[in-house]
């Protein structure tokens, strides 16, 4: 038996379901992913807190359900459906697989929201080793034609890319401690700031701490588990809901700023421009080509790679002139490693997409797998792809 779900924000109020939808809505926005070749698929409601935290972030924990049980581990309602699915396909030992769900997830409204806590969502993982470009456009052709069949017409594709920035950044050709910690910063914005304004942390305080400098040369994974040896050896217990994980990042973070030095003036200026490219596909893409620093062959690369991605899906339905390219755009799930994007509403706001998804080849590795695949998914809202909706 377990407890009660609690909330980490706002105290025990019952969760705030969303509108219910007409079903023949229901059934126009399913369509798409019915067609698209996909084994149903039925997650776990519950899934493991830790594995969700050290995968998204600590920052995700305020949004979780928190349940937990008998045994002592916590527990959590699933606030989306893609690492419960991956976890399912991974236990089932097929070298690959394609899934679809639909059910329900959960996750806290921000403090003052009127957002639903407990929504419905269709969607499809797929794990996969065919062509990534060509399997990227299609899942956000999926995602876009479940999200139009809602009947909304005031829809945009938001496209993002966390590997575009990696390749934007091996073209700066700086020192690979530098590189490393700019990639990581790309979906903190209070750290790439710091990382842009050259103030990522105090060289002195960090040079003081014997154990970041020791941890700084371990892989993460050794370096927490360093930590919680001398915590277990000192008979000390960590405080405060934080992870062995996440306190030695942090310790290792700060032990590499002083190795691998700053930006300089005229590299933190190309970052800016680049994070301030948001346009048309092409002209975006255009626009941070001209941008590319000494070794921009893995950015053209990148760019290329782009173009046919496009191709695919103008080809797949997406209207072109729907397509919008940010260079800024990430999500707060930090398992997306390549590009993802939302299907957003001009009615409903920035806050509130309709349809999501994106590439996440590396989740399926820091799962357990030794098998190399691709990863890719999406998902729809049909609440709010239901013109008729408002949430």
């Amino acid at each position: 038996m377990s407890s009660p779900p609690s909330r980490r924000s706002s105290g025990a109020d019952p969760l705030r379901l969303e509108r219910s939808i007409p079903a023949e809505a229901l059934d126009a926005i399913r369509a798409p992913f019915l067609s698209a070749g996909a084994a149903p698929v039925d997650a776990p409601v519950l899934q493991p807190l830790g594995l969700l935290l050290d995968l998204a972030g600590e920052a995700m924990r305020s949004r979780l359900f928190v349940v937990s049980g008998d045994g002592g581990e916590e527990a959590c309602l699933r606030p989306d459906f893609t690492v419960a699915v991956a976890r399912q396909h991974l236990s089932s030992g097929a070298a690959s697989g394609r899934y679809l769900y639909e059910g329900k997830a959960f996750r806290v409204a921000p403090r003052g929201s009127d957002r639903a806590e407990e929504f419905l969502q269709i969607g499809v993982e797929a794990f996969e080793a065919a062509d990534p470009v060509a399997a990227d456009a299609e899942i956000a052709a999926l995602a876009w034609a479940g999200a139009a069949a809602g009947g909304r017409d005031d829809l945009t594709l938001l496209l993002g890319d966390v590997g575009l920035f990696a390749a934007f950044v091996d073209s700066l050709d700086l020192t690979p401690p530098l590189g490393a910690r700019l990639k990581r910063t790309f979906s903190r914005p209070r750290q790439l700031k710091a990382e842009l304004e050259g103030d990522a942390a105090p060289a002195a305080a960090t040079e003081r701490s014997r154990i970041a400098a020791l941890l700084a040369g371990l892989p993460e994974a050794e370096a927490a588990a360093v930590l919680q040896e001398l915590w277990s050896l000192a008979g000390i217990e960590p405080v405060g809901g934080r992870r062995p994980a996440e306190i030695a990042h942090r310790l290792v973070e700060k032990a590499e700023v002083v190795k691998a030095g700053r930006l300089s003036a005229n590299q933190a200026d190309k970052v800016r421009a680049f994070l301030a490219v948001s346009d048309a596909p092409e002209a975006a893409l255009d626009a941070i080509a001209a941008l590319a620093g000494p070794n921009r062959a893995p950015l053209d690369a990148a760019i290329e790679g782009w173009r046919k991605r496009l191709a695919g899906m103008v080809a797949g339905g997406v209207p072109a002139e729907r397509l919008v390219l940010n260079a800024a755009f990430g999500r707060a799930f930090g398992y997306y490693d390549g590009y993802l994007f939302e299907v957003r509403s001009a009615a409903l706001g920035e806050e509130r997409p309709v349809a999501a998804g994106g590439r996440y080849d590396g989740l399926p590795a820091r799962l357990g797998s030794e098998t190399k695949t691709g990863a890719v998914g999406c998902m729809v809202r049909p609440a709010r792809a239901y013109a008729g909706g408002g949430e």
